[in-house]
């Protein structure tokens, strides 16, 4: 495995697509895409927030600068597997990201229990000031899917992914207890996201326009929210009915 990035800023587009499509557009695309790294793979992070979800009611009001504080895997975890910690920051409609990586059970320690950073780095100390800046931040919500990844072949900064059964469960955030007792959120649909640092490549552009593919809103978090936000209103309903 190549070193990763800890620090990049791109431009990100989402998409979502139902099936056929996804398979019209790798008909037209495919050629020019090479796996990525991963592949294959189940996407597992826990994502951190206020008591009142403060990071994420911001993020749903579309603001000039938003920003989200989030633990990733690769497949389901145990103690010693590669957990990346990552802040993420969008501003005028470019992403920035600051991350590092370590165990998983040694972030876990670090964001879920309250101890120390595992080591005295930059980044981490800007992940630590990112958590006590809106007082400690807490695992609010464990969020999976299944990924297919691809670089360019000729240009290696641009990423396509593909994520699918997206799920989330805001209990048991664990993610080392696997991806049981989750809500799917993503109707059967397929969202792509294209990831590059300048503009798409003209054979994109057509195949998108082909196909008529736009872009799409489509927040994993904020819909994860938005359902579990409707529940606890529908239960205190039926709690004073």
């Amino acid at each position: 495995m190549k070193p990763f990035k800890t620090i990049f800023s791109r431009y990100e587009k989402k998409y979502v697509l139902t099936g056929r499509q996804y398979v019209q557009l790798m008909q037209c695309i495919g050629s020019r895409l090479q796996d990525d790294e991963y592949g294959k793979s189940t996407v597992c992070n826990i994502y951190f927030d206020t008591p009142d979800y403060r990071l994420i009611r911001a993020s749903i009001e579309k603001p000039v600068f938003k920003e989200k504080l989030r633990m990733r895997v690769y497949n389901i975890p145990c103690a010693d597997s590669t957990a990346f910690v990552e802040i993420k920051r969008k501003y005028k409609g470019i992403v920035y990201k600051r991350r590092v990586s370590m165990r998983y059970a040694d972030a876990v320690a670090w964001l879920c229990r309250g101890q120390q950073p595992p080591f005295d780095a930059q980044i981490p100390q800007e992940i630590e000031y990112c958590r006590t800046c809106y007082g400690t931040l807490q695992p609010k919500v464990s969020l999976f899917y299944d990924r297919i990844a691809f670089i360019g072949k000729e240009d290696e900064n641009l990423r396509v992914t593909f994520d699918s059964n997206i799920r989330y469960r805001d209990t048991r955030l664990d993610l080392s207890l696997g991806d049981g007792g989750c809500t799917r959120i993503d109707d059967g649909n397929i969202v792509m996201e294209i990831k590059c640092e300048h503009a798409f490549p003209l054979w994109l552009s057509e195949a998108l326009s082909s196909l008529s593919i736009f872009p799409a809103t489509f927040s994993k978090y904020g819909i994860a929210y938005q359902q579990m936000t409707e529940q606890k209103a529908a239960k205190a309903a039926l709690e004073i009915a």
